[in-house]
């Protein structure tokens, strides 16, 4: 297993945090938001899934990965 912190913009509420937990989930990883440091860190197996796939799940929620 994998494991990355990206930073993330726009996040502001347990709605937010569902929502990219879930669509990684989704994926086959494990995100944990951190509203109050705009950060998500995801599990994965590199092997299965590319961070490039995990950073469009999370923008094509709205937010914007930096």
């Amino acid at each position: 297993m994998q494991s990355i912190t990206l930073n993330v913009q726009g996040m502001s509420c347990n709605h937010c945090v569902n929502s990219i937990e879930g669509a990684v989930k989704e994926l086959g990883g494990y995100a944990k938001v951190n509203l109050a440091d705009s950060t998500v860190t995801v599990e994965y197996d590199e092997s299965k899934l590319a961070i490039e796939t995990i950073k469009q799940t999370i923008e094509d929620q709205g937010y914007s990965v930096i």
